[in-house]
């Protein structure tokens, strides 16, 4: 079972720490353009980013979907609703991508004015970096679909090399454009628009060769069959509702630390947000792995096999996070001088604002280990209601927590109530689950 685990969880791992990196490699370019004043480009780059972590979030519904769909039909041995599956997804995945794009003018001007520093500069480059990066939401979109698809084929290495390689094009062309072409923000904007079509045309031809002989022949009114979609549209709708409250916390986190005034916070925020999400990807890809065994167990009726994958994968979370304890411990000035260059004279402010909230990027590695492995499980056993329900409550104790404290603590309740929305999450969804007891007896057939 670990080896079961560790081969879908392991291509995961270093396909989801190519994004953090990425994160990182784009506010080194970031600091490297803004020059001396590095924190007000910085901090453009982390509003920006925010603003588009919005729109991908509240469309990873069509990953969520149609992986644990397509992961029971696998483990069923269903192979014409596998087939469908990806059609599916395909087609939602190119209507909402379009849909996104027609919008964006409407989307851009709200987001930019809702998010705004009041500083001329700052806003001016949010704008220039959405209206250039607005032109790869199509593409991210459907590489969505394609990965939800292969995850739930059991596949975990067509998504690790494309992503590898969207994530490096987009660090080299984010480079070239900006360093090299001196565009700026803008540069980094348009390496993400190349490297993500890249990586759809190169999706497309893997996944046209590899599965030829085992994607059966199926019709349109097959795929548009009102009984199918009403479900993936059903399962995606708590998926979408979800997915707007952690959008929603991830855009107040931002917002917050913008409000404060102090372009220092603002920069340290986002940098040590970038801790937390290294850590989160790694921790993610267990969570891609509960989600893939757990669709399939289910589809195979194989309870006996399930408990052991779900007990082994909160085992590996919470190994996971004991690990980057000890190296934000040891080394988190080091990690966080890879994220600024040392030599800007700003530097010194920001490792001395750092070292305040220092202590909360220590300890949220043990608060956000279950909560990672809960979501890959009810994926896999498609509850999307628990998924749901448990972000709505876990969200309202984030802005309960963060309104209610910020007058008393200042930047503190930012992280005090990320923390506590991090270990909700995984602790309502154990218990709305009866302690997974549900998600055993569905394997059982018997729920």
């Amino acid at each position: 079972m670990n080896r079961e685990i560790l081969r879908i969880a392991l291509p995961n791992i270093i396909s989801n720490i190519t994004v953090p990196l990425m994160g990182i490699a784009s506010t080194i370019i970031a600091g490297q353009v803004g020059g001396s004043d590095a924190a007000t480009t910085i901090g453009a780059l982390s509003i920006g980013v925010t603003i588009f972590n919005f729109i991908y979030w509240n469309t990873s519904f069509i990953r969520m979907g149609t992986s644990g769909l397509t992961a029971q039909a696998f483990g069923a041995a269903e192979h014409k609703e596998y087939s469908l599956m990806l059609w599916r997804s395909i087609i939602v995945a190119l209507g909402v991508g379009i849909i996104a794009f027609a919008l964006q003018y409407p989307i851009g001007e709200f987001s930019i004015k809702f998010m705004s520093t009041n500083d001329a500069t700052i806003d001016g480059m949010i704008s220039k970096y959405f209206y250039t990066r607005i032109w790869a939401v199509p593409a991210g979109i459907m590489l969505f679909a394609f990965n939800g698809w292969l995850t739930g084929m059991q596949n975990a290495v067509i998504p690790m090399s494309v992503a590898i390689m969207v994530n490096l094009l987009h660090i080299g062309c984010s480079y070239l454009f900006s360093i090299v072409g001196t565009m700026g923000l803008e540069g980094i904007a348009l390496g993400s628009v190349v490297a993500q079509w890249t990586g759809v045309v190169v999706m497309v031809i893997i996944i046209a060769f590899k599965y030829r002989n085992r994607i059966t022949r199926v019709s349109l009114s097959e795929i548009m069959d009102l009984k199918a979609m009403r479900r993936f549209f059903s399962i995606n709708g708590d998926i979408i509702i979800r997915t707007f409250c952690l959008v929603a916390v991830y855009t107040f986190f931002t917002k917050a630390s913008a409000d404060s005034g102090d372009k220092n916070i603002l920069a340290v925020n986002a940098i040590l947000l970038q801790f937390f999400t290294l850590f989160s990807y790694m921790n993610d890809g267990f969570a891609y792995a509960a989600e893939a065994l757990t669709g399939r167990y289910i589809g195979a009726r194989d309870s006996v096999s399930l408990r052991r994958c779900i007990k082994l994968c909160l085992v590996w979370c919470f190994a996971v996070s004991f690990i980057f304890i000890g190296v934000y411990i040891g080394w988190w000035r080091d990690i966080f001088y890879l994220l600024v260059n040392p030599e800007q004279g700003d530097v010194t402010t920001l490792i001395g604002v750092a070292e305040q909230y220092i202590g909360w990027i220590i300890a949220i590695p043990l608060a956000a280990a279950l909560p990672f492995v809960m979501d890959g499980i009810m994926v896999g056993a498609t509850r999307s209601r628990i998924m749901r329900n448990s972000m709505i409550w876990s969200s309202v104790s984030f802005f309960v927590l963060l309104y209610g404290t910020r007058w008393m603590i200042g930047n503190n309740a930012i992280w005090l109530a990320f923390s506590m929305y991090m270990l909700l999450r995984g602790v309502f969804q154990y218990f709305m689950s009866h302690k997974l007891n549900d998600i055993y007896l569905e394997a059982e057939g018997k729920k």
